[in-house]
């Protein structure tokens, strides 16, 4: 029996057809799984991305990146900042955030808690992670 030229494998030119829109051999399930991978967020759409400008684009994403030979951004910031010689801060600049907390009421509350956590940590059906959590803010107080 005679074939046409669309069916079978994909042929030459204006008969080419694209073969990666589905799995070419998913495995019992893999096809629901990937489905539900799909479906989690929304598949963007080429003509979004093709019909909206560069310049809205890089207003999106926000300012650009500091090329390798542009000017400083920080003047008034010595070159040494953030290693240990020359002017500015040394290393502890890098740690960087506010000081830490006062944690008294947390570590109190925590101590309240030990007895119900000793006991979960205690059970069968507790995870290694779990545990180890545990004994981490037991450590720790």
């Amino acid at each position: 029996m005679a074939r046409g030229p669309l069916a079978g494998t994909s042929g030459p030119g204006k008969f080419s057809k694209r073969t990666d829109m589905t799995l070419p051999s998913a495995g019992y399930g893999e096809g629901v799984e990937t489905a539900a991978i799909q479906g989690a967020a929304p598949m963007a759409k080429s003509e979004d991305i093709k019909t909206t400008p560069p310049s809205q684009l890089r207003r999106e994403v926000g300012r650009k990146p500091t090329r390798l030979y542009d000017d400083s951004e920080r003047i008034d910031e010595p070159i040494t900042t953030g290693i240990a010689m020359g002017d500015g801060a040394g290393p502890e600049a890098l740690a960087g955030g506010p000081a830490p907390e006062d944690d008294t009421n947390f570590r109190a509350s925590i101590r309240a808690y030990m007895p119900v956590l000793t006991y979960i940590s205690g059970l069968p059906s507790t995870s290694p992670e779990t545990r180890k959590a545990i004994r981490q803010l037991r450590d720790n107080l």
